[in-house]
């Protein structure tokens, strides 16, 4: 499986690319960004998006997952956020989301989330 981290911490980004690798899935990019994470979606087609909400631009996690499925893609999806509130996870409804994880995401909860786009 491809994966693709969306996520603007950088510790908390080689963190997760480190615990996806350890599952046996390999990381196609890391960006932090919403813009990049559109275009690099559009471009390397993912088998998974793991999606922080808040990013270091305009466009929040949210509105990218929006954008990529107005262009016709149907790439699973897991929200890794440090925001619980129901506004946001309102708003995620919207991008049919696989999981929906408040950070911090332990090894276990992320494979168990990931185990349910393999299956």
């Amino acid at each position: 499986m491809e994966v693709l981290i969306v996520e603007d911490d950088k510790v908390l980004s080689l963190l997760l690319t480190k615990m996806v690798e350890r599952m046996g899935f390999d990381v196609v990019r890391s960006v932090s960004k919403g813009v990049e994470a559109v275009s690099s979606a559009v471009e390397l087609s993912p088998d998974l998006i793991l999606m922080d909400i808040m990013l270091e631009d305009d466009l929040d996690g949210i509105d990218a997952m929006l954008q990529i499925r107005k262009k016709g893609l149907s790439i699973p999806v897991i929200f890794i956020t440090g925001n619980s509130d129901p506004y946001n996870r309102e708003r995620a409804l919207e991008t049919e989301f696989v999981d929906y994880l408040i950070k911090p995401v332990s090894y276990d909860e992320l494979q168990a989330s990931m185990n349910q786009v393999k299956d």
